[in-house]
């Protein structure tokens, strides 16, 4: 993280009490130490801050080895912005750096619908936000590597669904596995199966394009159930439509279908 005006360091050198002490960054983005005078430190990390310290020293003849130790104690930034598909989305209290998995915590973690991607953006750095896979999957040591310092953003993107309805016992929309996968006879099964009344020859499939237009496919269901078909991949959005007549086709109601998934209760992905 990049020191900014504001920061409060705290300032130790090994054997030399004389520039122990903690220092304001001030509006310039300087800092005045005794002896060594007023230091630019704006810009860099602590890191970069304390090699420049530790270059004074040798450079003015000071220290002939110098052992300098350079902390930040307080942050301009008190607070994390967490957005998105968390339990309670907002500003919440963050002092100092935290784990990844503590920021979702602190907002309740995530919520039923949300992704496996998480979006950091760093509030003093600027540039391109980091995108974190995120899901119960994800080694925990790598997301634990991930920190988030006070004035970052945290975005926990919302997961992809999928609308399973007509005559299946439980219609509603699922939310797709944590790796952004769910076909045909998955999704079906996540809705409790097709209702007895159903028709399992032929299901529909119907899928928004990217430009906004709309299609819909015929799916031979009973011959997927068998093996004697291949299975579907479906995509986030995607609606699945089980009818309860062979006669009876889709085509009068895509929009009302789509209305309909609209307003669906949504359920989590879980297998047995």
């Amino acid at each position: 993280m990049k020191l900014a005006p504001g920061f409060k360091l705290g300032l130790n050198v090994l054997d030399d009490p004389d520039f122990t002490g903690s220092f304001r960054i001030d509006e310039q983005g300087d800092i005045s130490v005794p002896t060594l005078g007023t230091l630019h430190v704006a810009g860099e990390t602590a890191s970069e801050a304390r090699a420049q310290i530790q270059r004074k020293l040798l450079e003015g003849k000071i220290l002939k080895d110098p052992q300098v130790d350079l902390t930040v104690l307080e942050y301009t930034e008190t607070e994390v912005t967490i957005i998105g598909e968390v339990a309670a989305p907002g500003k919440h209290p963050l002092l100092s750096p935290h784990k990844l998995v503590d920021v979702l915590a602190i907002a309740g973690g995530t919520s039923i619908v949300a992704g496996n991607e998480v979006q950091v953006t760093r509030g003093a750095e600027g540039g391109e936000p980091l995108l974190i896979h995120y899901s119960k999957a994800t080694d925990p040591k790598t997301v634990e590597d991930v920190i988030v310092n006070p004035g970052d953003t945290v975005l926990v993107k919302r997961a992809g669904i999928v609308y399973v309805l007509g005559a299946v016992l439980r219609p509603g929309g699922y939310v797709m596995q944590e790796e952004g996968t769910l076909n045909v006879l998955e999704a079906i099964s996540l809705a409790n199966g097709a209702s007895p009344l159903a028709s399992n020859k032929t299901i529909y499939l119907i899928r928004r394009n990217p430009d906004g237009t709309v299609v819909y496919v015929a799916l031979p269901y009973n011959e997927m159930t068998h093996g004697k078909s291949a299975n579907v991949e479906l995509h986030a959005t995607d609606i699945l439509y089980v009818h309860t007549s062979p006669i009876k086709m889709l085509y009068s109601d895509i929009q009302g279908l789509i209305n309909s998934a609209a307003g669906a209760g949504i359920y989590a992905a879980t297998f047995r």
